[in-house]
């Protein structure tokens, strides 16, 4: 099945090779040309995620700041990832149909504005309310630089410039909880800058991409899909809803869970009946026909529970268990993020060399699995060095498998589906975080609480009724310095080991990722980009490189 796919292809864009401008505009890029492309592109991209981890660290003191618990807490997290999952579809399909260079530059237009207000909240509500909006603009940011990519760049390629964009993302997600604890430990400062901090990159990654991005536009006159993509957002929402409150506000066995679980359900089936006769879907249903595609999104699924659990429950670990200031838990996940940058870069480097994908994505499983089983094994008082190496573990098997499970997908669309089958892939993998973080902070909540309840317990009767009144039996988050001892060593203990059971839980899930990509096919890498494919030239795009991948250049030809 696989192999007719790039003959498919090579059909398929006769028609479409008229829509582009002149032959020239299509020959392949050079590499100065790509990295200055890439360069505003990257930089938007690490605005993007930067603002998704830099309130990491600086959570704790937000959320009781303004006053709210732990499902604020969890909700603040969600909330962006909710809306950017919900979007990332929809940003796919416009990118098939309208300028891509336009599409980046409102996505960073959307994110400056939400972060503007998100430093002004004054109530958790009306920070949530603002992470939705950020949400929006990081989902775009982060379908359409893998798109622009694919556009400009062949899959065989691709892999030396997913290592920049994997290595871009590393620096992010270690620089933002670093940043976001310096800024919040920084009394002139305060965490609102936290949410400042981000728009002059996005300004600047604004005018960078205006002067260096030139992507042909193509023109097709069709309409967007906006009751799928109305359908999708409604069905994801309100299981987001159901996961989060579940165990808390209402038992996980009640009509609640019915009625959200049911309606759910309906808004999915309606999703998938509008698909099946819209003439441009968000997510065409036809690309789950391709065995890659389908086992690729579902591990994806699994790969973003493990990823996002781990970044957003690490930086509780060490400031509630051990107690570390914001800026120290920042430093102290640098491990996790140096596996990610070292592996995601090298991984990228050697695909391009070999052209072989699959052994990363296979190795990539184990790791984030060992790395997951071994985390939930700490307490609050392990050795920092054991977590040092479990965190190494499930960096290493994050930055394998995220930009691959992307990479082989891409390498088997037309590429009029590209921004489609690129952002279905990314949905699953915010899908999975977003219930990943909403359903294990749920977890932990519960848990934590009855750790609380149990270390006090063996403290006594009299210790019990003096913490009633003065510790944090209201689900708020615990101020560490204001607890008395021994309450603080039952606090940390309690969140040590409640942290643990999350990465405990995660474990299974990423088994699970290992497990689906044992079946998917490798097929060789493409050595032409979607647009020089589509407009035509695929031949002579391969012609210099049928020597290197025979199968690809040669075999459907005929």
């Amino acid at each position: 099945m696989a192999t007719t796919t790039p003959a498919g292809v090579r059909g398929s864009h006769a028609k479409h090779g008229a829509h582009h401008g002149h032959p020239g505009e299509n020959a392949p890029m050079t590499h100065r040309q790509i990295m200055e492309a890439l360069s505003g592109l990257l930089l938007g991209m690490f605005v993007a995620i930067l603002s998704s981890t830099i309130v990491s660290n600086a959570l704790p003191e937000i959320i009781g700041d303004l006053g709210g618990g732990q499902s604020a807490y969890t909700w603040v997290v969600t909330a962006s990832l909710l809306a950017m999952t919900a979007t990332t579809p929809l940003w796919g399909k416009l990118s098939d149909l309208f300028s891509k260079k336009a599409l980046v530059q409102i996505a960073l237009i959307i994110y400056v504005g939400g972060s503007v207000v998100a430093g002004l909240s004054q109530s958790a509500g009306m920070l949530i309310a603002c992470r939705v909006v950020q949400g929006v603009g990081v989902g775009g940011l982060s379908a359409l630089a893998q798109i622009v990519m694919a556009a400009m760049i062949s899959p065989r390629e691709r892999g030396r410039y997913s290592g920049y964009l994997g290595a871009t993302f590393a620096v992010a997600t270690v620089g933002g909880p670093l940043l976001g604890g310096v800024i919040t430990d920084t009394s002139w400062l305060g965490w609102r800058w936290c949410f400042y901090v981000g728009v002059p990159f996005a300004i600047i990654a604004l005018i960078v991409l205006q002067k260096t991005l030139k992507l042909p536009v193509v023109k097709r006159d069709v309409k967007v899909d906006w009751a799928g993509a109305f359908f999708i957002s409604a069905a994801v929402c309100l299981l987001l809803v159901w996961v989060t409150f579940a165990g808390d506000k209402y038992d996980w066995m009640s009509w609640q869970t019915g009625a959200m679980v049911g309606g759910s359900i309906v808004l999915g089936l309606l999703f998938v009946l509008v698909e099946s006769k819209a003439s441009e879907p968000i997510i065409p249903l036809r690309l789950f026909r391709n065995r890659t595609i389908t086992l690729a999104s579902l591990a994806s699924l699994f790969v973003g529970v493990a990823m996002f659990a781990g970044t957003v429950f690490f930086s509780q670990y060490f400031q509630l268990a051990r107690g570390e200031s914001p800026t120290m838990s920042g430093v102290m996940t640098i491990p996790m993020i140096g596996g990610l940058f070292v592996s995601s870069t090298v991984s990228g480097q050697v695909i391009t060399k070999t052209g072989k994908w699959k052994a990363w994505l296979v190795s990539g499983g184990v790791l984030v699995t060992a790395g997951l089983g071994l985390l939930g094994t700490i307490r609050y008082d392990t050795e920092y060095w054991h977590i040092a190496i479990f965190m190494a573990l499930m960096g290493l098997g994050i930055g394998m498998m995220m930009q691959n499970l992307v990479l082989c997908t891409q390498n088997q669309v037309a590429p009029e589906d590209l921004g489609a089958a690129s952002s279905t892939v990314t949905f699953f993998r915010s899908l999975g975080g977003a219930m990943g973080v909403s359903a294990l902070g749920a977890i932990m909540a519960t848990r934590i609480t009855d750790y609380v309840k149990d270390g006090i317990t063996d403290l006594g009767p009299k210790a019990a009724a003096q913490f009633g009144h003065g510790g944090t039996g209201g689900g708020g988050i615990p101020d560490l310095d204001k607890i008395p001892e021994p309450f603080r060593t039952v606090m940390e203990s309690a969140y040590g080991h409640g942290i643990a059971d999350v990465f405990l839980i995660a474990a299974p899930m990423a088994l699970i990722a290992f497990l689906i990509t044992l079946f998917i096919k490798e097929v060789p890498l493409r050595t032409s980009g979607g647009l020089a494919q589509a407009a035509g030239e695929t031949a002579d795009a391969t012609a210099p490189a049928t020597a290197a991948a025979p199968a690809v250049a040669g075999a459907p030809a005929a």
